[in-house]
């Protein structure tokens, strides 16, 4: 599969890529990426949207700093003018967007997907990612060749190579304020998690070493209909190396909730 660019249409001030028919799903990517990651997810059988974060893509950034609360604001205002519910489904940081949105908004949310999530990080993981958010000066790319290394490996691949493009052209400030409040926010939290009441899935990969498939169980079972998926063989970038899993578990979702 190729990752090419897509065009886009304003929706609630963010660029976003909007195609196919049917029940709404909403795509949430993480950090540094943007609506081209779900290029293997952009013909499933919905109505599909799909929004570049504040600063990455082509959405722009005002340039003030942003919590984790404040992206999913900004996700929430789009949920909002969609004419129905949607599912939505979020990848890394996109994940505990999606999550937050299906707790704050139940009316809008009618099912929810969280692909690689984190929950409950370990403190040498928590120092880590907070030491790592800390060391980005926000002016400057940083070597993304570790990154891409937890994500791919060492092996060449068109999604690699597609990710470290992004990677590149991301705007460094930008890319600074959604790491830093990936790194130093808790949700979801088990307060929020319970608070999940639509059908909710949790898919990571048997070879994640950060949203590893003990959160995704832990989290699935603090959801009240919530339901986790291990995918073998994958890791960080599941929705591009491991496509056929994915889709086939959002389809199963699709159909769950729009029956």
């Amino acid at each position: 599969m190729t990752w090419t660019t897509q065009p886009r249409s304003n929706l609630s001030g963010l660029a976003a890529v909007t195609r196919g028919a049917g029940p709404t799903l909403l795509l949430l990517h993480g950090v540094g990426l943007r609506a081209e990651a779900w290029g293997a997810q952009l013909d499933l059988p919905a109505r599909i949207v799909a929004p570049d974060m504040a600063g990455h893509g082509e959405s722009p950034w005002s340039g003030d700093k942003m919590s984790l609360e404040d992206y999913a604001l900004a996700a929430l205002d789009l949920l909002k003018d969609l004419d129905a519910p949607a599912i939505v489904v979020g990848h890394s940081m996109g994940a505990m967007l999606a999550l937050e949105l299906a707790s704050r908004a139940p009316d809008l949310v009618k099912g929810v997907a969280a692909l690689n999530a984190i929950f409950e990080r370990s403190q040498p993981a928590q120092k880590f990612v907070q030491g790592r958010a800390a060391q980005l000066d926000g002016k400057s790319i940083t070597d993304q060749t570790p990154t891409l290394e937890r994500w791919f490996g060492t092996a060449a691949s068109d999604a690699r190579e597609a990710c470290a493009s992004w990677l590149s052209d991301v705007n460094p400030a930008a890319y600074k304020c959604a790491y830093t409040a990936f790194a130093t926010s808790q949700s979801p939290d088990r307060k929020g998690l319970s608070q999940v009441t639509c059908p909710a899935l949790f898919i990571t990969g048997s070879e994640e070493p950060n949203s590893t498939p003990a959160m995704s169980k832990a989290m699935a079972a603090l959801a009240p209909k919530g339901r986790s998926i291990i995918v073998d063989g994958a890791a960080h970038m599941m929705p591009m190396t491991h496509p056929n899993e994915v889709n086939a578990a959002l389809v199963s979702l699709i159909s769950e909730v729009s029956s």
